[in-house]
């Protein structure tokens, strides 16, 4: 077979167009987050917030009302009451976000069991790309490019917010503004990834990606171009991957994404030791 039908053949599929076009859609927003969540040591909020959008959706669900609203309000509540047990508390970040995230989880289960409704809880977790529809990667390709868009315009203020919040406040810069600016942010990509992809490949393109570039590059500038680049590397060949191979899509974009962490951690080794060798 020509290497190039590898490509062309999957794509002859309208499923498979659609998938690819979502899944670029979101490696690309998630590669641009995930620097700024790298930045402020925040990769593990995107998780929780992943996590925590199913009892809104449940309870969305249950009164008729719209799923993506319910998923988002969710999220909302939980970074808010991490940062309230944060703040009142002795925890660490690491134990607030664990608490709180698996709890909203649970609380999730507990009324997917209780409430009558349609959720299939594995397209929740794992996704059900291959699905997507036209009306769904409309919504994508206006709310992505929108996120993007505002996160590049404010990625001075956010740097800096991330890597020093004190001096952002003495350089005069809205501290509280910024943050509550990238949970939204956060939350309305979680929000829009998980009812496209699933809780599983969201949390990975959203910490991957920063960390395949902060690998790479110590310019944060740089990691801007290298983490979406590998987003959509990997959201590109694992859908390509899991066509030919009859395995899970999701799966296959996450361990895409753990191979180009492997091959960027070998590089950087490689480039220690020469360093070190001259």
């Amino acid at each position: 077979m020509n290497p190039l039908d590898l490509i062309l053949t999957p794509l002859g599929y309208p499923f498979v167009a659609r998938a690819v076009i979502a899944a670029v859609l979101i490696g690309a927003t998630c590669g641009v987050l995930s620097c700024f969540l790298a930045t402020a040591r925040w990769s593990l909020m995107s998780d929780a917030v992943a996590h925590s959008v199913l009892p809104g959706v449940v309870i969305a669900a249950a009164l008729g009302a719209m799923l993506p609203l319910g998923a988002f309000l969710a999220g909302l509540f939980t970074v808010l009451v991490i940062g309230l047990v944060r703040s009142r508390t002795r925890l660490r970040s690491d134990a607030a976000i664990g608490v709180v995230f698996t709890t909203m989880f649970a609380a999730g289960l507990v009324g997917i069991s209780k409430i009558p409704s349609q959720l299939d809880l594995q397209h929740i977790i794992f996704g059900n790309i291959l699905g997507v529809g036209t009306d769904e990667l409309g919504v994508a390709a206006v709310l992505a490019p929108l996120v993007i868009a505002v996160l590049l315009a404010k990625r001075r203020d956010l740097l800096h917010w991330a890597v020093d919040p004190e001096h952002a406040r003495v350089l005069g810069l809205r501290v509280d503004a910024l943050q509550l600016l990238l949970l939204v942010a956060l939350a309305a990509t979680v929000v829009l990834a998980t009812q496209l992809v699933g809780v599983v490949l969201v949390t990975a393109m959203t910490i991957t990606p920063g960390a395949i570039a902060t690998v790479l590059s110590r310019r944060f500038e740089r990691r801007l171009v290298l983490a979406p680049v590998a987003a959509i590397a990997a959201a590109f060949l694992g859908v390509l991957a899991s066509f030919w191979l009859d395995v899970s899509t999701a799966g296959a974009i996450v361990c895409t994404l753990g191979l180009e962490f492997a091959l960027a951690a070998g590089l950087r080794c490689v480039n220690l030791q020469n360093m070190g060798k001259r």
